[in-house]
């Protein structure tokens, strides 16, 4: 089954899932929302934001490098399918992942 998720929906964390596909989209949207160097204990955890700065075009390939990396470090019980990048109205880089399980 496909499940989409996205970097600008509100993450509700919850510490006893109701499910394991619960506990695995909570990880993914935890994984493309967390700027990588933000958490103290695993400096390498979440999606490099250095880049930020750069043109929209290598952003985009950037992004998507950095989730299909990060998902299958971080999260490798589901497989990603599809990475989708925008830039909206605010200059804030919006990310899609479909994902399967």
């Amino acid at each position: 089954m496909q499940y989409t998720i996205t970097n600008e929906d509100k993450i509700n964390i919850s510490f006893s899932p109701v499910n394991e596909i619960e506990e695995i989209l909570q990880n993914v949207k935890t994984i493309i929302s967390t700027p990588k160097w933000s958490v103290p204990l695993d400096r390498s955890f979440g999606i490099d934001m250095s880049f930020l700065d750069k043109p929209a075009t290598l952003v985009e390939s950037l992004v998507k490098k950095e989730i299909v990396i990060a998902i299958a470090n971080y999260e490798p019980r589901c497989r990603l399918s599809e990475v989708h990048t925008n830039i909206n109205e605010n200059s804030k880089v919006v990310i899609k992942v479909v994902v399967e399980l």
